[in-house]
């Protein structure tokens, strides 16, 4: 068996724009020695969507919004996804027209092998809020385990028609066109568009790059050159 290791990608939660957005705590790219072998997890980051803000003062008795929503995240970051769990659930059922408690609670649902109610959370996520690039782009993660590349690929693509920045997203779909779909050339230019945005060369990713140019793919286009 070949010696494998996790190239980990930490995103601990940082301080929201607003209560109702999305929560990415952690995304693994399990990579071998190998640069022949390809990430199998999903891929997220830490950006968030804007959604907009409660605009009619809660129920009493609801409580206070931003309360509670800081209360599940740091139960989030103290890994007690259980409580975690129960605490975006009860969000969710108590503001049911914002997509972000539905996000945060189908990304621990995903974690936790429960693949249906994940599905159906980010489902309502989107459809709540159809520019929720990060509910697009977990729809793509869970198509693709699936084998339902075509629905992985529309998702990815969803995503960055929402967010063209959305590093995850390209890497996403970098991955399905090289081992997947058999799509090299636009594989080769979304691992490239997310080390671009990525803010410096992942090592891995880089292997990945030489061995798709290693195959006369070409390179990339200089700035101001003739198409």
């Amino acid at each position: 068996m070949n010696h494998c290791a996790d190239m980990a990608m930490p995103t601990p939660p940082t301080r929201l724009a607003g209560w109702l957005a999305p929560l990415l705590v952690l995304g693994l790219i399990a990579g071998c020695a190998s640069p022949a072998k390809k990430p199998t997890a999903p891929v997220v980051s830490t950006e968030t969507e804007a959604e907009p803000k409660v605009a009619a003062k809660p129920k009493a008795s609801k409580g206070d919004p931003d309360a509670r929503f800081t209360a599940a995240l740091k139960l989030l970051k103290d890994r007690q996804l259980k409580e975690a769990r129960e605490a975006f659930f009860q969000l969710a059922k108590d503001f049911p027209q914002y997509g972000g408690p539905y996000t945060d609670l189908a990304i621990i649902q995903y974690q936790a092998k429960q693949p249906a109610l994940a599905i159906a959370n980010f489902e309502k996520a989107a459809r709540l809020n159809p520019e929720n690039a990060v509910a697009w782009n977990w729809l793509g993660v869970i198509a693709r385990e699936s084998k339902d590349y075509p629905k992985a690929e529309a998702s990815y693509l969803k995503a960055l028609s929402i967010k063209p920045d959305y590093a995850a997203a390209h890497l996403n779909l970098a991955v399905l066109h090289d081992v997947y779909t058999g799509r090299p050339a636009e594989a080769l230019n979304h691992y490239r568009e997310y080390q671009r945005l990525a803010g410096g060369d992942k090592l891995i990713v880089t292997a990945w790059i030489k061995e798709l140019e290693a195959q006369g793919l070409p390179p990339p286009a200089a700035a101001g050159g003739t198409p």
